[in-house]
Order: C-alpha cells, then structure tokens, then sequence
C-alpha cells in the first residue's frame, strides 16, 4: 500500500510540474502566434490526444442522452474565457507570477460556493488574506498601480473557478473523458473563432510554435489529464490537492530556468504567502471532504 501510495504521488507531482511549465510554453509561444490562435491548435491537440482513452470502460452510471453535449460545451465556455485571460495576460507578465494568481481560483472556489449556501470555513478565509496579501507583493508596483496582466490573470483564475464548480456539478452524471473532449473542442473552437476577426493566422507560424503547441496540447491536457486519472486511483485526496498545487512552484521554476524571467526577493514573498494562502484552503476543504 505504501508503495502504491508513493508511486500515485509520484505521479501527482510529475502532474504538476508539466501543468506548471505549460505556462512556460504558453508564454514562448505567444513569440510566434496570437493568443488565441494559440489556443485554438492547444485545444484541439487536446481534445485528439484524450480520444484514446475512450476505450477506457467506466462502471460510473451516467445520464443518457444528448445531455452531454450541453454541458460539456457549457464546462468549454468556461475554459474558453479561462484560458483566454490567461493567454492573453501572459502578453503582459511572467509565467511564474501568471502561475501563482490562476492557481487562486483554489481559493475563489469555495468563496464563490457561498452563492449556492456552502460555507467557507477559517482555513478559506485565513487563505483568502495570506493570498490577498502575497497577490499585494506580487503585482502592486512602488506606484500602487497593478501590473495589467496580473489583473487579466486573476480575471483568468475567477472563470476558472466557474469552471472547477461546473466541472464537479456535471462529472458525476457523465464519462469524464468524453466531458474533457467535448469542452476541449468547443474551447478550440471559439478560439478559432476570435482569432479568425482579431489574428493574422499563418501555418509557418504555427510550425514555427510547434513545440510549445504541442506541449499544451498534447502534455499537459492529454498525458497530465491521464496521469492525474491513473494516480488518483491510489492517492489519498489530501495528498492530490496540495501535491496538484505545487504547479504554480514549477511555473515559476521553469519560467526562471527557461525564460530567464527576474525572481526578486518580493516576488518570493508574494509567492510563498499565495502558495500558503492555497495550501490552508485545500486543507480546509479536505477536512470538510470536499476534496475527492
């Protein structure tokens, strides 16, 4: 049991690192393509890399219909205007700092369930000031101005949140690989849709961000998505939250290793209290049972 333990951890952490420095490609990728020309390709990179897994037998009772469809275009909206804010912020920041404010949507999750009566208990509010706080050191200049992509990121982090609450409304009714295709290709879609009136799209620019496309597409959707699926079999849920929450650590590791982006003491400051703001709030909900 200890074994199997360690290896899904293992595998959780390996999740976190390609989720980490996927932001490291997005960012190298905006040198040769638009943002959302960009997404346009990762997305549907993502959705083909998860078909295989459709061979994969499910013993989850599921609701049948054309209901699927609906709500995993719905799920795909969401990641559209996600993702979008995300790519389009990265213009404007590092990939460490647009690491650390997406993964506050861990926060805003459970602040936003308050809409639907959920309770947010201390671990959530102590979180909310120690990220609130590291978020002051991370993008609040000597001005008092906020840097314009950290306020795109965290617009980034609040539609993501949306999308985790849609995500755990819909999973349980549906096959969860077929749900990710499904939102995969209409983010991809809309993508494309945008780029088409706002981007000059080139196919030797998008050979040209080969690399850090299908980096995004292929890793961290495809292969991550399934090493989260294959770990989480084994990992105890209080083990996947804070491991999985280790990716905003790698986006800044590989945004210092391979971007060469500027690590000041401030922004470690701001770093560490964000990563302790999510680390009280998934503890929090762990305790709760809110983590599965």
């Amino acid at each position: 049991m200890r074994y199997r333990t360690f290896k899904a951890d293992s595998l959780l952490l390996l999740t976190a690192a390609i989720w980490g420095f996927a932001f490291v490609a997005q960012r190298a990728g905006l040198e040769f393509v638009g943002p959302f020309t960009y997404n346009a390709v990762r997305f549907a990179l993502g959705g083909l890399s998860l078909m295989p897994l459709l061979t994969l037998k499910t013993n989850r009772r599921q609701v049948p219909g054309w209901n699927i469809l609906y709500f995993g275009a719905l799920a795909g909206v969401a990641l559209f205007l996600g993702s979008s804010f995300q790519q389009v912020g990265l213009q404007y920041t590092t990939a460490g700092k647009a690491g650390f404010i997406t993964g506050l949507y861990v926060i805003i999750v459970p602040i936003l369930g308050l809409i639907w009566g959920d309770k947010a208990g201390k671990g959530v509010w102590l979180g909310a000031v120690l990220a609130v706080t590291g978020l002051y050191f991370l993008s609040v200049e000597g001005d008092f101005s906020v840097n314009y992509g950290d306020l795109l990121e965290l617009v980034c982090a609040f539609f993501f949140a949306i999308h985790v609450l849609i995500i755990g409304w819909v999973t349980p009714k549906f096959n969860a690989v077929r749900l990710s295709i499904i939102q995969f290709f209409t983010t991809s879609l809309l993508s494309l849709v945008v780029a088409l009136f706002y981007e000059e799209i080139f196919l030797a620019d998008i050979v040209d961000a080969a690399i850090p496309i299908v980096y995004g597409g292929v890793f961290s959707a495809g292969i991550a998505y399934t090493l989260q699926v294959v770990a989480q079999k084994d990992a105890p849920s209080a083990h996947a939250a804070i491991i999985l929450s280790l990716e905003s650590v790698f986006a800044v590791l590989g945004g210092w290793m391979l971007l060469s982006e500027n690590v000041t003491i401030r922004i470690l400051v701001g770093c560490g209290l964000m990563l302790g703001g999510m680390l009280a709030a998934q503890v929090q909900r762990i305790r709760e049972g809110k983590v599965s």
